[in-house]
């Protein structure tokens, strides 16, 4: 099959520090090259990928030095890319949001978007209502609550390679933060969920200009007066397997409707336990008491981290390999491009790899791992979160 992968161009695919999509993109890529298929990915210059690389800015916009920079001009240039090789390709693959849909209106039977941000914004239902035609990608179940009546084709989890990150069989005894300080992140939950047990915490996170006063007026005081809380920075791929294998959990204390949270399955594959807040994609994610403890309250969260260091860390990257896989990921993502082509005019055969029977029109497509969502959040038979 020939197929394009359209990325925002933010970051470098994948990403050299922080970021979520073009690392993804980067994954799928790969994957669906080393399963045969024929991939042209659109992006910067500096992407690495096993892919047809067709680069349209030198390189990714948020680490370009460069004082004055226009991120719509850049993508303007890069759709005007792909509409002019549009004939090319089976089907089209963006992950650019919504910015494409006035230009491909015409293709829209053979392209697929996955949408992998937050989509409960005031002016997004009217977009989707118009541009009805394009075929939209949820990275979970919950990030299709605000717009249920889109148009949805599956649900698929995102994945990584299994060899990316190195397992670790046994930790070195802190807590661990990894991400974005910014107030719906909750770094601050997670500082008083490890003092309040006595432990390290390492907090190895990115500050966007958006948040700096946030980060100099609630975080970095808090650091400061703690010296339970080390304060790393913004680490790469190449940082995490130490960072994250070498935690006791992982604490994703979030306050917004996360639509995945790509920093719990890197944990996972580490072997690591993930004590997350019960919000947005996390009941989707985290198995609770085999791969983690899915938490209410900061009085539950305190109780689940304390007890983290219980739950098996081989089991933990078994359930990784076994969902979150980047081939995993992939192969669910031909699942979708095969209904793409069967529903096509004149689509009488489909191309290796892909069903050969078309789905029904408008048939659920959703791969959450049965049973993943326990009906009693702390009923566990091996441990008991209660008395907090």
């Amino acid at each position: 099959m020939k197929i394009a992968q359209v990325t925002p161009l933010y970051e470098a695919v994948p990403p050299r520090l922080y970021g979520g999509t073009e690392r993804v993109v980067a994954h799928l890529t790969d994957a669906l090259v080393e399963l045969g298929h024929d991939v042209t990915l659109f992006a910067s210059a500096d992407a690495e990928t096993r892919a047809r690389l067709i680069p349209v800015r030198d390189q990714a916009i948020r680490l370009d030095p460069a004082p004055l920079k226009s991120d719509m001009a850049a993508h303007m240039t890069l759709l005007a890319e792909v509409l002019d090789r549009a004939d090319d390709f089976d089907v089209i693959h963006f992950h650019t949001d919504i910015i494409q849909f006035p230009f491909f209106r015409d293709l829209a039977d053979k392209t697929i978007t996955t949408l992998h941000g937050r989509l409960d914004l005031k002016d997004l239902p009217e977009v989707y209502e118009r541009w009805s035609e394009f075929g939209l990608v949820s990275i979970s179940d919950d990030q299709r609550r605000p717009l249920p009546d889109a148009n949805w084709k599956a649900t698929v989890h995102h994945g990584m390679p299994g060899d990316l990150y190195r397992f670790s069989p046994k930790s070195q005894g802190y807590l661990a933060f990894l991400g974005r300080i910014s107030p719906e992140k909750r770094p601050d939950r997670a500082i008083e969920i490890a003092t309040r047990l006595g432990k390290p915490l390492k907090i190895a996170a990115k500050v966007d200009a958006a948040d700096k006063a946030y980060w100099e007026t609630v975080i970095k005081p808090m650091i400061d007066a703690n010296p339970l809380i080390e304060f790393i920075g913004e680490i790469g791929d190449h940082q995490k397997s130490a960072f994250l294998g070498g935690a006791e959990a992982l604490l994703f204390p979030i306050d917004w409707p996360e639509p995945f949270g790509l920093v719990m399955i890197e944990a996972m594959a580490c072997g690591t336990p993930v004590v997350a807040f019960r919000c947005g994609s996390t009941p989707e994610i985290i198995e609770h008491g085999a791969t983690g403890f899915l938490v209410d309250t900061l009085d539950q969260a305190v109780v689940a981290a304390g007890q983290a260091h219980l739950l098996d860390r081989e089991a933990i990257r078994a359930r990784f390999d076994l969902r979150f896989s980047a081939t995993a990921m992939a192969r669910r993502y031909l699942d979708v491009y095969g209904d793409l082509l069967a529903r096509r005019p004149y689509a009488a055969h489909v191309l290796d790899g892909v069903r050969s029977t078309p789905r029904v029109a408008n048939e659920d497509r959703i791969f959450a791992a049965p049973g993943s969502v326990p009906a009693e959040p702390f009923a566990t038979s091996a441990i008991s979160l209660r008395g907090a």
